[in-house]
């Protein structure tokens, strides 16, 4: 991929300190990621799969923490949301406090260097954060290695990983985590036609650790 500006801590700091003044100003939540059809494709994977809902979960770049609020709302109790941008973190804790789910952890973390207490998730769900890596100007490929080994730290053995895309193929995903995981199923995602060729925007997949 090209470097870009979205694979800065700068933009998404700027990003969300602009999301959390409107959310402030007119109390909009901001963008949701893939959109809302990506929230309901995760929950009814979880939900399909009857993952019990003490399970612990990890949000890997939570944004605006909103998919923790709709998992909260499905009944799901152990949650918890990170992110290196600090005012993404001020962004889902008024989220939160808005929604009245005070269950629902929030700690400013860089994933790439995660702290010892951040482990034994049961489930790990990235919308667009390894995407954003990917685009990383400075030694973007040697992150995407960082990003891996730190969820298999994070990640319980037999753990699961969901992970949404608009980057990255099926195949490419496979390759960049071989490593300690293994493709359990890849989920429905809207498809376009191009040329008379049909393909998908979107890749959402399923892995699990080793």
């Amino acid at each position: 991929f090209s470097p870009s500006v979205l694979g800065t801590k700068e933009h998404w700091d700027a990003a969300y300190e602009r999301e959390l003044q409107t959310f402030q100003d007119i109390g909009d939540t901001g963008e949701i990621w893939f959109g809302e059809e990506s929230m309901v494709r995760i929950i009814t994977w979880l939900e399909k799969h009857k993952v019990p809902l003490d399970s612990s979960v990890l949000d890997i770049g939570t944004g605006n923490g909103v998919l923790l609020v709709e998992l909260a709302k499905s009944g799901y109790m152990n949650l918890t949301g990170i992110d290196y941008s600090p005012s993404a973190i001020q962004l889902s804790e008024k989220v939160r406090e808005k929604e009245g789910m005070s269950n629902i952890k929030l700690k400013v973390e860089d994933f790439l260097a995660p702290s010892a207490e951040l482990s034994g998730f049961d489930i790990c769900i990235d919308k667009g954060t390894f995407d954003a890596i990917s685009l990383d100007p400075s030694d973007a490929a040697g992150k995407r290695k960082l990003y891996v080994g730190s969820l298999g730290r994070v990640l319980k053995p037999q753990g699961f990983f969901l992970i949404t895309s608009c980057n990255w193929t099926k195949e490419e995903l496979l390759n960049e985590f071989r490593e300690g995981f293994e493709i359990l199923e890849e989920l429905p995602t809207p498809k376009f036609c191009f040329g008379g060729r049909i393909g998908n925007s979107v890749t959402a997949l399923v892995f699990q650790r080793k």
